[in-house]
């Protein structure tokens, strides 16, 4: 087992790799630098081996099943998972890895949006994007999460080795996320510098079209997570357009006795249905996320005896 392990997911950054790897091998020089190429065209897995990484590879193309293989592999004690395209410091390193090694923190956020992302970035609408994921997840999670999007985190065992990667994409650090607050784990937030990429380094991140697929991803998480109130708020939606067309029929009525909108009674009648269906649903839900946040519960001691048992523990 590695006592640290730096875990850099690339895709054709041939521009910045040699840098990213060198830097890193200094801020942690008890490191193992883990680079896995995931169908580049541009040599970078060539240009990683030369600066000294272990260079693996990953064929299903995607951020996320990059690291579902690196998590899959890779034992250690911490992991560090940083973008290859040199926008992080490899300066910050030391501090991330010691809120793992010595305050048990089960995930660390590199935080750039409190200190120069802002300036930094030149795409006006990544910071926008960034800013809207952060508020609806800080707003229906209450919690205080910096920075969602970034690509610079650090893990513990127990996180990487009870992490479900579901997502394929970018989308995967926000589905990160959402998994260590619903589990409870220890998050802590670290304030990084940023800093933009270097000229000639081209982003892979499409901004409309990874945005719309992380908004989808919290969307569905929320649902997955929190059942009920999911399908609580839809039920009580239901409920109020009901409510909303029943009323004047109910007043037609009190005032004629008679009901001339049959259509619409029909029709109120069955959405009121369909509004207590979705509570039910809901309660079933919740039941089952329950049960299987206590299978977690024993899968995390589980995961926490082969730790011991790799370290010579027990």
């Amino acid at each position: 087992m590695d006592k640290i392990a730096v875990l850099i997911p690339c895709y054709n950054e041939s521009q910045t790799i040699r840098k990213v790897v060198l830097d890193w091998k200094q801020s942690l020089p008890e490191a193992v630098i883990y680079v896995y190429d995931n169908n580049s065209s541009d040599g970078t897995a060539e240009i990683a081996k030369e600066a000294g990484a272990v260079v693996r590879y990953e064929h299903m193309q995607g951020k996320g099943n990059v690291i579902r293989r690196m998590f899959r592999e890779i034992d250690a004690e911490c992991y560090v998972m940083v973008d290859g395209d040199d926008t992080y410091p490899a300066e910050s390193g030391p501090e991330l890895v010691a809120e793992v090694l010595n305050n048990q923190a089960d995930m660390v956020i590199g935080d750039r949006l409190s200190s120069t992302y802002f300036q930094e970035n030149k795409r006006p609408f990544h910071n926008v994007g960034n800013s809207i994921t952060r508020f609806f997840i800080n707003t229906i999670y209450k919690t205080k999460i910096k920075d969602i999007m970034t690509g610079l985190r650090a893990f513990s065992f127990r996180f990487a080795k009870t992490f479900p990667v579901l997502s394929q994409g970018f989308e995967i650090e926000t589905e990160m996320t959402i998994h260590a607050i619903d589990k409870n784990m220890y998050i802590k937030n670290v304030v990084i510098q940023y800093r933009d990429r270097p000229e000639g380094s081209e982003s892979k991140l499409n901004t409309f079209s990874d945005g719309s697929k992380v908004l989808k991803t919290i969307f569905n998480l929320y649902k997955n997570y929190k059942p009920l109130e999911f399908f609580g708020l839809m039920s009580l939606i239901g409920l109020l357009i009901a409510t909303g067309f029943f009323i004047p029929v109910l007043i037609e009525y009190i005032n004629t006795g008679l009901v001339l909108r049959f259509p619409t009674l029909i029709v109120c009648g069955f959405v009121v249905i369909a509004s207590f269906l979705s509570f039910t649903a809901g309660l079933i839900l919740q039941t089952m996320i329950h049960k299987d946040k206590q299978a977690f519960e024993f899968r995390l001691q589980v995961t926490e005896d082969m730790y011991n048992r790799k370290l010579g523990r027990n």
